[in-house]
């Protein structure tokens, strides 16, 4: 009697430990991965329609993760290269930010300091544009001469060299160098080492300078490379008749792009009501006030790459709703007999909408691979080209975000799920005693 007991207890327990076991088990999920582990060879139908769907869902996000980077890159390239010709904020003549004539104001070292104080900003350096000629025995082209000194952060320029050096620019002497575009040398027939003269008309009268060309930039930005020389601060501020202290205005770069608009509201509160010892008043403008076309032309890029977005996750919803509905109506008398067997609707939906999370998985897999080889592809070996006279690069520029990347994986994972939710819906309309003999 008591070892019959003790069988008897070992069942009891070992029967509740199932019962807890089942409970606990996903029941949806575990069919799921059944079905989606089983090659099921005599499914003719809802093979290839997974397929396709796979398919969709790969090239979708392919298509989107390729879309992303290449705008994102397009679009970041060109604003570098706006602001590496005029800084992320500018802080000038009053007059000067208003009109399009230049005046000077005074820029010491107290401003400098003050403006380096400023959350977030990384660097400031002095600058002064004046107009002038370039002119040799064939030809003459006017140009925007733009003043810099030793405080001066070449790394854009340097980048974007093409012959040539750039000199050590003063703004206490004069070194009588220059340097000009691609453009400009191409126009007036120049290289680097070529003597060339300059004309400069003002206040003042005539003034001309000789300069050596001691080298050639590209950025392929026509609307600067045609008219913008590099020379030292010291030469523009003598052509303005400026004092030494003065300059056309500071060039402020800050750490982050995002932060733009609050860093100029900072300094601007800092610099707004001052006036210089020559009773000048300061203002302050962003790249984007001062180039309002060129942002305006990029954020329009926005747009187009949420349209393709859009497109391309209604393609992969349509075709997984399409593969879903096939996979269904496929499998009717196996939903007939979960229902027989007291299986309920939502269950049965819930297998369904789990089988196709893991379509959408594997078609998210072979979207990421495809996608990311695509854009490694482009961005180590620069095999796409264009036309850099229409789109200011030679090749297709990509920046890769990585988060932005999983935000599009999740977005699609839970978007492709959120429509195949109405048209699981159908398995409530499937009865059990009709699908027994269902084939």
């Amino acid at each position: 009697m008591p070892l019959k007991g003790k069988k008897v207890l070992s069942l009891q327990s070992f029967s509740k430990q199932k019962t807890i076991e089942y409970k606990q088990m996903n029941f949806p999920l575990f069919i799921a991965r059944k079905i989606n582990g089983n090659e099921d060879q005599g499914r003719k139908v809802s093979k290839p329609a997974i397929r396709i769907a796979t398919l969709g869902i790969a090239i979708g996000l392919a298509v989107m993760i390729v879309s992303v980077c290449v705008v994102l890159g397009f679009k970041h390239t060109i604003r570098n290269k706006v602001i590496g010709f005029g800084s992320h904020i500018t802080v000038a003549n009053f007059n000067s930010l208003q009109r399009s004539e230049n005046y000077p104001i005074v820029v010491n070292d107290s401003l400098k300091r003050m403006l380096l104080a400023t959350p977030n900003v990384q660097h400031v350096q002095r600058y002064t544009y004046t107009q002038g000629i370039l002119k040799t025995d064939d030809d003459f082209l006017g140009i925007v001469l733009k003043g810099i000194g030793s405080d001066f952060d070449s790394t854009f320029i340097h980048q974007n060299m093409v012959a040539g050096s750039i000199p050590v620019f003063s703004d206490t002497q004069s070194g009588q160098k220059i340097l000009i575009s691609k453009t400009i040398a191409e126009k007036l027939n120049l290289n680097v080492g070529n003597k060339i003269y300059a004309y400069f008309v003002n206040e003042q009268g005539v003034r001309t300078r000789r300069f050596t060309i001691s080298g050639i930039y590209e950025t392929n930005l026509k609307q600067f490379d045609s008219q913008i020389c590099f020379t030292d601060l010291y030469t523009t501020n003598k052509l303005n008749g400026w004092q030494s202290d003065q300059c056309s205005g500071a060039e402020v770069q800050v750490n982050y792009f995002e932060l733009l608009d609050a860093i100029a509201l900072n300094i601007l509160n800092k610099v707004k009501g001052k006036t210089d010892r020559y009773g000048n008043s300061y203002s302050v403008a962003t790249v984007v006030e001062q180039n309002p076309q060129i942002f305006s032309w990029l954020d329009l890029m926005d747009l187009n790459v949420w349209i393709i977005l859009a497109l391309m996750v209604s393609v992969a919803g349509v075709t997984m709703i399409s593969g879903l509905l096939i996979i269904i109506l496929e499998r009717t008398q196996m939903i007939g007999i979960l229902k027989a067997m007291g299986t309920k609707n939502a269950q049965i939906r819930h297998i369904f909408l789990w089988f196709a999370t893991f379509i959408i998985g594997k078609g998210l897999l072979w979207g990421n691979i495809i996608g990311l080889g695509l854009v490694f592809l482009q961005k180590y070996t620069g095999l796409v080209t264009l036309d850099p006279k229409t789109y200011y690069v030679s090749t297709v520029p990509i920046e890769l975000n990585v988060l932005l990347i999983i935000a599009l994986n999740i977005a699609t994972l839970l978007i492709c799920v959120f429509v195949l939710i109405a048209p699981s819906y159908l398995i409530s309309h499937i009865h059990p005693a009709k699908t027994m003999h269902y084939e």
